[in-house]
């Protein structure tokens, strides 16, 4: 046998086979990091939805916040009155 011949032997019989484990490990790897940013994109989406909503219940809160100062001023206006 030529030494060519030897080294294409070694080439298919050993070189191959541990680049595709390597591979195979790498696949292996991105596959488990696509399935976490999947689950992340989830979840990011999910928090969007909660949030949209925020600026409406935040215009319900300052309506509420001016009745009530409003009471408290009437009230406060009352008891100066009284004990004044």
């Amino acid at each position: 046998m030529s030494l060519w011949t030897i080294g294409n032997l070694v080439l298919l019989l050993v070189v191959v086979p541990v680049l595709v484990a390597l591979l195979n490990r790498v696949l292996a790897a991105l596959e488990d990091i696509r399935g976490a940013a999947e689950v992340t994109l989830a979840g990011g989406l999910g928090i969007i939805e909660e949030v949209h909503h925020v600026t409406d219940r935040l215009a319900i809160t300052d309506e509420v916040i001016d009745e009530v100062a409003n009471g408290a001023v009437r009230y406060a206006g009352s008891v100066g009155k009284l004990l004044g």
